[in-house]
């Protein structure tokens, strides 16, 4: 069967399957990473590595440690933090980056650990950059860290894809940054949530590398779990010009890597580059290859645009916010989206000769210590300073809500960077927008919300984005080989909670996360609590709960998902659920599975007057042929495969580890 780009590289990087199977989306499989990149949560990873029974790393060659996120904490604490990190990371032998060195995920582009055509992941919800450079990047949480640490691999199940057709070119001025904000904006209903999505079309070719970076870092605020750009000319050239750098700046930037050997880069070399030379015929989607949906966008209908106040859901072209003057106190060009040399290029060429506006203070922070040496190289530094700006050391910062210049309490701000919730950035009572780094280089000029005289390309079309949903992908016939201890079927009552978007503090009240010391009947004992009360009273041992779409959303907490388990619940049922809840649910031993036409037909049948139902329908689930039945219906289901199966039945990831290094 056909193949998208997405499921080619996880057919390259996975395990779990039949041999000769091709993989789709909806299959978990194993994943093999070529590389894992944790930051300051490293210090987190470390004790849930060693409780595994782990003595060493299955591959130091895979693991990669940096220190960016809260490096202009200089106390004891935090400094003790960092020697604990790097003194582990050394005694293991993986590739260590120290605070100063840049931000995580420009050094996993600068270093070549997010190499065309390989799959890469972070215990960060960025690593979808990766996809710039024609990687699959992807997040995983701290267990999933930890676990490729002991052994190589972890689970995942290939979301749904959707395909981004981009035609045309950008008028001048605008940027790969005004492109993600637009699409952020004007699809703004979960259209992609959880989905992977692939950039095509002739358009490709005129984003740069760093254009291409940004838009792929921001697909995580569009909801998607992948940016993947296609591997080209553009990809090429920038490999080979970076290569020469490496020849020039030396081994210097490499700081354990043993297979750094004769002065050659172990990554990007003439070598890697003329092998996926040979390779791109191969990293190209197959003919007829299925996309749950297709957008189409003409670039040249994209203009300079603003995210916010405090969400990136709501965008405005900035030829009609500027008019509104609205008055900033502070700007800033820093984290890894919009912090690259190009970036700072393009705010030096609005600033140059100007100065910036009194009110305003104007901070800045390359992604990275080489990008802030070739930018003070260019010039292009110099002219920020001379204007006024505040500088920063290369890492992340007030993005995140550390260090120096976060918002206070009722200032407004304008960034460069990725995300704007509401008291991200400092104060809940601030006032965050997003936009391109030429926009805040002029409204940190101006004092307002502006862009620089002389762009001209305002478009009238209000909707230069065109999406078509495919039709559903027939379901296949499936005979799933089911393993040793887990169940080939099992059959419950169902329970019905129709809420879409129903958060895990509904799930679980946060009240009680951190009680470290509740037991597992405690945990049930309160589930649902703060979505309905009666659920508790109703939900049995062997019932199968149902719940809408997005199931999980908000909060990490990992009790959202043991305590259903903890209930008696046998299986969880959903239209979609979000990442992270999948992933905490598998990963403590809870199975989940999608079955959005189930859900659709119980919420036309009992409505949303009850916020939970238990109307004496039973329902029996076959894994071996991936289907749902309930009264004469049948429903399918993507397979559980091997990995997932795996999971089950050793009652967790951690238990898996632990079975594995056994083995």
């Amino acid at each position: 069967m056909a193949q998208n780009l997405v499921e080619k590289l996880v057919q390259r990087y996975s395990s779990g399957y039949p041999e000769g199977y091709k993989v789709h989306s909806g299959d978990y499989v194993m994943i093999h990473p070529k590389h894992v990149m944790t930051h300051d949560n490293t210090g987190a990873v470390i004790p849930k590595f060693k409780e595994t029974g782990a003595t060493k790393l299955y591959s130091p060659r895979q693991v990669v440690h940096t220190l960016d996120h809260n490096i202009q904490d200089k106390s004891e604490k935090n400094l003790e933090k960092y020697r604990k990190i790097e003194e582990f990371s050394k005694a293991v032998g993986a590739d260590f980056y120290p605070a100063g060195r840049g931000i995580g995920h420009q050094i996993m582009i600068e270093e070549g650990y997010a190499f065309p055509g390989t799959l890469a992941v972070a215990s960060d919800s960025h690593s979808n950059m990766y996809g710039g450079m024609g990687c699959l990047g992807t997040p995983v949480v701290r267990t999933d860290a930890a676990a490729i640490w002991a052994t190589g691999k972890t689970w995942w199940q290939i979301p749904p894809v959707a395909k981004v057709i981009l035609k045309g070119e950008f008028q001048p001025g605008v940027s790969g940054k005004d492109l993600i904000i637009t699409l952020c904006g004007f699809f703004s209903k979960d259209e992609v949530l959880n989905h992977a999505v692939e950039f095509t079309g002739d358009g490709v070719k005129y984003l740069t590398v760093d254009q291409r970076l940004a838009v792929a870092n921001m697909t995580t605020e569009w909801g998607a779990l992948v940016g993947l750009f296609p591997v080209d000319d553009v990809t090429i050239d920038w490999l080979e010009k970076r290569a020469k750098f490496i020849a020039l700046r030396g081994l210097e930037g490499v700081t354990s890597d043993a297979d750094a050997v004769n002065g050659v880069h172990p990554r990007i070399n003439e070598t890697t580059i003329a092998a996926l030379k040979q390779d791109m015929p191969n990293l190209q989607p197959d003919d007829g290859a299925y996309y749950t949906k297709v957008i189409e966008i003409d670039l040249s209908a994209v203009e300079p645009c603003v995210s916010g106040p405090n969400t990136v859901k709501v965008m405005n072209k900035v030829s009609e916010i500027k008019d509104k003057k609205v008055k900033i106190d502070k700007a800033y060009l820093v984290s890894c989206v919009n912090s690259r040399v190009e970036d700072i290029a393009q705010a030096a060429k609005v600033l140059k000769g100007n100065k910036i506006n009194p009110g305003v203070k104007f901070y800045v922070a390359a992604a990275s210590s080489e990008v802030q040496a070739e930018s003070e190289k260019r010039g292009d530094w110099q002219i920020l300073m001379e204007a006024g700006a505040v500088p920063l050391p290369p890492g992340c910062g007030p993005c995140i809500g550390l260090g120096t210049g976060l918002l206070e309490a009722g200032e407004t701000g304008i960034s460069a960077t990725n995300r704007n919730f509401k008291g991200r950035m400092g104060s809940p009572d601030a006032f965050a927008y997003l936009a391109s780094p030429t926009v805040v280089a002029q409204s940190a000029i101006s004092g307002y919300i502006d862009y620089p005289e002389g762009f001209n390309g305002k478009n009238e079309n209000s909707a230069p984005f065109v999406m078509n949903l495919s039709a559903p992908k027939p379901a296949a016939a499936v005979d799933v080989k089911i393993i040793d201890g887990f169940p080939s079927s099992l059959e419950g009552e169902l329970i019905f909670c129709h809420q879409d978007n129903l958060n895990t503090d509904g799930i679980y009240p946060g009240k009680y996360t951190y009680q470290d010391d509740i037991t597992p009947e405690g945990q049930a004992a309160v589930v649902m609590e703060n979505y309905d009360p009666k659920f508790k009273e109703m939900a049995g041992a062997g019932d199968i709960l149902i719940g809408g779409f997005n199931f999980g959303t908000g909060s990490s907490r990992e009790q959202a998902a043991t305590a259903l388990k903890y209930r008696g619940i046998s299986l969880l049922i959903a239209g979609s659920f979000s990442e992270t809840y999948k992933r905490n649910a598998i990963n403590n031993g809870f199975l989940t599975i999608e079955v959005p036409e189930l859900v659709d037909d119980l919420k036309q049948r009992f409505g949303t007057e009850n916020l939970s139902v238990k109307p004496g329908l039973k329902l029996k689930v076959d894994f071996q042929s991936s289907t749902v039945k309930m009264e004469d219906k049948i429903y399918t289901f993507g397979a559980v495969g091997e990995a997932a199966q795996e999971l089950i039945v050793a009652g967790g990831l951690e238990n898996w580890v632990k079975n594995n290094l056994k083995s």
